[in-house]
C-alpha cells in the first residue's frame, strides 16, 4: 500500500506520541548528522531558518532540507568557511490507520474500530518562530547562506524567513 501524502502529517492534531520505549517498531530518523562544515572554527555571523507557523517536519523533509543547505555552502563559500547545525531533532511518533481497498476489503478492514494505527515515520514537531537549523560564517560568505537556507526552507511543509540572528 502507497505511503499516504505528507500532507496528512503537517499540522499538530491532538497530544504527540513521543514514548519510545513503550513501542516497537519505529523507524530510525534519516538525519545523519546534525553538525556540518568545520566544526572547530569561530564564526561572526549567524544566519537562521524559522518557521513562520507550527507544524510538524518529517525526518525525511529536514534531511533533505540539511542536504540542499550543506551542498549550497559547500559549492559556494568551501567547506572551511562554515558551520550548519540542525536545531530540530525529530521525536513525534507518526501512525496510520491503514485501510484497505478493493473487492471484499469490508471483510479484511475494520474500519474505524481500533483505528490507533501502525508507526510510519518520525517527525519533529517544530513551533512558530522556531529556529530549524543555523549556519554560521564570515561576512564575505553572508549572501551565500541566505541563499542555502532559502533553499532549504523549500523541504520544510512550513512557509520560512531567513534572518540574521547575530553579528559580533
Amino acid at each position: 500500500m502507497p505511503r499516504k501524502p505528507s500532507s496528512m502529517y503537517r499540522r499538530v492534531r491532538g497530544q504527540l506520541s513521543t514514548r519510545k520505549e513503550y513501542m516497537g517498531g519505529i523507524p530510525n530518523s534519516r538525519i545523519t548528522q546534525f553538525v556540518l562544515g568545520n566544526k572547530k572554527a569561530e564564526f561572526p555571523i549567524t544566519i537562521s531558518l524559522t518557521a513562520n507557523e507550527e507544524c510538524q517536519v518529517r525526518h525525511n523533509a529536514l534531511e533533505a532540507a540539511r542536504i540542499t543547505g550543506n551542498r549550497t555552502m559547500d559549492k559556494k563559500a568551501g567547506a572551511a568557511n562554515y558551520r550548519l547545525t540542525v536545531r530540530t531533532y525529530p521525536h513525534v511518533v507518526l501512525r496510520e490507520n491503514k485501510q484497505a481497498t478493493g473487492a471484499g476489503a469490508d471483510r479484511v478492514s475494520q474500519g474505524m474500530r481500533s483505528a490507533w494505527g501502525k508507526i510510519v515515520s518520525i517527525a519533529a514537531k517544530v513551533n512558530r518562530n522556531q529556529i530549524i537549523m543555523t549556519i554560521e560564517t564570515t561576512e564575505q560568505n553572508i549572501q551565500f547562506a541566505k541563499d542555502a537556507l532559502r533553499k532549504a526552507g523549500m523541504k520544510i511543509p512550513s512557509p520560512c524567513k531567513v534572518q540574521i540572528i547575530k553579528d559580533n
